[in-house]
């Protein structure tokens, strides 16, 4: 995923609410530029998306990504995380940002869902939230990716672009999530998430957008556009 929310002093500030003829245009130009946006986590089954995500936290995909590669050839199921053991899980992460806390959270959630879930990695929210090291972003991600539900996954990407282009103006992540349950087309909900990610990422970036390569700018309630 990406890296941990910026302090509220240094978020954007909300602009005004876009209009709902605007927010569909929106979503409809991200949908026809990529019909099926893809996450950029590298996983093979529902456990190492959730182990992947869990790692994810303050660190970038494509750190995580190189991390992951060796791990999940050796242990891609709980029992073979377990067999591996703590100090196992650690020497692959090692590159990775608080890798001694996630290191143990990934043998406890691995425990759990071995002992308490039959090895299947739950498909409720408030099941998965009760995994060490996995919070409502973190669940979110799961629900979507791995299951297919419309659930949107608020980053520090999302964060950005609900507040900046006025899409759906939050102080908090969970705020703008809420919005965005209730502004996104019912047809868009499923990849809403991946779109907004990519669109942060890419283009709606936090230091400088690159408004002039933006296909929503004309919709777009941000007053301080970039120009070429």
């Amino acid at each position: 995923m990406s890296p941990r929310f910026t302090s509220q002093r240094s978020s954007p500030t909300p602009e005004v609410p876009m209009r709902k003829a605007d927010i569909v245009a929106f979503f409809d130009r991200l949908a026809a530029a990529l019909p099926e946006p893809k996450g950029e986590l590298e996983y093979s089954n529902p456990y190492t998306l959730l182990v992947a995500v869990v790692l994810s936290a303050q660190a970038t995909d494509v750190g995580v990504n190189k991390a992951t590669r060796g791990l999940f050839a050796v242990a891609d199921t709980p029992e073979k995380m377990l067999a591996l053991g703590e100090e196992g899980v650690r020497q692959h992460i090692r590159t990775i940002g608080l890798f001694n806390t996630k290191a143990k959270n990934v043998i406890k959630l691995s425990r759990i869902l071995v002992e308490e879930h039959g090895s299947v990695v739950p498909q409720e929210r408030a099941v998965l939230e009760k995994l060490p090291g996995v919070g409502r972003k973190t669940a979110n991600v799961v629900l979507n990716i791995a299951f297919g539900q419309p659930t949107i996954a608020v980053d520090t990407h999302i964060f950005r672009v609900g507040n900046r282009t006025g899409l759906a103006p939050g102080k908090t992540p969970l705020e703008v999530e809420r919005k965005l349950e209730k502004v996104v087309p019912p047809n868009r909900r499923l990849h809403a998430h991946h779109w907004l990610i990519l669109h942060g990422r890419y283009i709606c970036k936090a230091r400088k957008p690159d408004c002039p390569a933006c296909i929503v700018n004309d919709l777009c309630a941000y007053k301080a556009k970039t120009v070429a």
